[in-house]
């Protein structure tokens, strides 16, 4: 099997380099001096420095290239570019493969999940032959070779299945799954709750709190997940608890880190300049927040969170705040 993976970022480079494994591999970089960087001294400096890549993965600035005789392509970019990235890769799509996206997002304005996005700018490709790969996946730790595992989702199990040994390792564990909402939503909501899961842990509100936090976050994307069409099971699976656990919890998520830095009261805007890599939970909270106004739903996390980025409110407000909401049921909102 050939493998085209589009996007040189942290997670892109690390699923590269585990396909490289098993595969034929060859990955894509916007910038020129990266893509030089992995082919020719097996290394990504901007993202992994000081890390030895595999030998045999090749990397390429141009498209083309990376997917010519490609039997796989996995899309690596955040949701943001996704369709500007799709736009300039699809000409050069071999027809009907596989597609699998290891974006965690809402594209703004359209309100659309990532594979939907890819759908979209492949209007003739078959539904079942776009998927997700979500789950506890800090790239740092697979990168050093400790042991993880991730969820596949296809909606048609067979082509999950045929894919499954594709980034498998002796370390590194796949399951098959064929929720492929469920997983993007698990994906996109957990990087929200864990800039709230920063904050708590920014102003020193204890494991109390924190665990509180990622178990009503996990209603909460239960909830939107379950009005979408998603099946409850998938938010109790790697794709869902198992991923808002590794982010709420690990200093090494973009996402928690956005949320410490703003307990110490610090902008957004100069937050996120500083970071060499996108925090999703960020850019997908306005649009987590339309989808549950859509769908009729409730997100009193996501919305707190909302409300600190825009600066209505400061992050020592966010307890009391939640806290003094009206009483109500455990799982209001799930299976009513």
């Amino acid at each position: 099997m050939k493998v085209a993976v589009i996007g040189a970022g942290s997670f892109g480079t690390t699923m590269a380099s585990l396909a490289a494994h098993n595969a034929d591999t060859t990955i894509w970089a916007h910038r020129e001096e990266v893509a030089n960087a992995i082919d020719h001294h097996h290394e990504n400096p901007a993202f992994h420095p000081g890390v030895r890549l595999p030998d045999n993965l090749r990397a390429t600035h141009d498209l083309g290239a990376c997917l010519n005789g490609a039997d796989a392509a996995v899309m690596a970019v955040p949701t943001q570019y996704i369709r500007s990235v799709m736009e300039s890769a699809a000409p050069h799509m071999p027809p009907g493969i596989p597609i699998i996206s290891l974006a965690k997002g809402i594209e703004i304005g359209s309100l659309l999940r990532p594979t939907e996005v890819i759908r979209q700018s492949l209007p003739d490709w078959p539904e079942e032959c776009v998927g997700a790969l979500s789950g506890p996946n800090l790239a740092r730790e697979i990168m050093a070779g400790l042991p993880a595992a991730t969820s596949l989702a296809f909606t048609d199990p067979s082509v999950g299945e045929r894919l499954q040994g594709l980034f498998a390792t002796d370390v590194f564990r796949i399951y098959t799954n064929s929720d492929v909402i469920g997983c993007e939503i698990g994906g996109a909501y957990k990087n929200v709750i864990a800039v709230m899961a920063g904050m708590s842990n920014g102003m020193g509100y204890g494991t109390n709190a924190v665990s509180s936090l990622i178990t009503r976050g996990l209603v909460e994307m239960t909830r939107l997940g379950g009005a979408m069409g998603a099946d409850p099971l998938t938010f109790l699976g790697l794709a869902g608890v198992g991923d808002l656990v590794a982010t709420c919890t690990s200093t090494q998520s973009r996402n928690h880190t956005v949320g410490v830095e703003l307990a110490k009261g610090r902008p957004i805007d100069v937050i996120v300049a500083e970071m060499n890599m996108v925090a999703e939970g960020v850019k997908s909270v306005e649009g987590i927040l339309a989808l549950c106004e859509r769908h009729g739903v409730r997100g009193p996390i996501a919305a707190m969170v909302k409300s600190v980025l825009d600066g209505e409110i400061t992050a020592d407000q966010v307890a009391t705040a939640l806290v003094s909401r009206p009483p109500t049921r455990e799982f209001r909102g799930i299976g009513d």
